[in-house]
């Protein structure tokens, strides 16, 4: 299943998601997606992330939580930068 394809399935047409994939690959294709909203090289206080977050899922602590343990988001004292997911060039 294409990526694109496979994430209208998990987003709403105003870009919420709506559930968490279980299988780890369409998660893992969720949370690029979900990624591709910081920019590399920046940093992010918390509540900078959480604004973001919250105009995607209601439960964006759990979603933060997610970005961290998949490696797509670093936190080190309470600032968060993007470490992963896919980069346009």
């Amino acid at each position: 299943m294409e990526d694109r394809e496979m994430l209208k399935r998990f987003f709403s047409p105003e870009g919420r998601l709506l559930q968490m994939p279980t299988r780890h690959l369409k998660r893992r294709a969720v949370l690029d997606h979900v990624a591709q909203r910081f920019e590399p090289g920046l940093t992010y206080a918390e509540s900078e992330v959480d604004a973001v977050l919250k105009g995607i899922h209601d439960d964006h602590a759990a979603l933060r939580r997610y970005l961290v343990d998949e490696g797509f988001l670093t936190r080190e004292d309470n600032v968060y930068w993007r470490s992963g997911g896919t980069v346009e060039v």
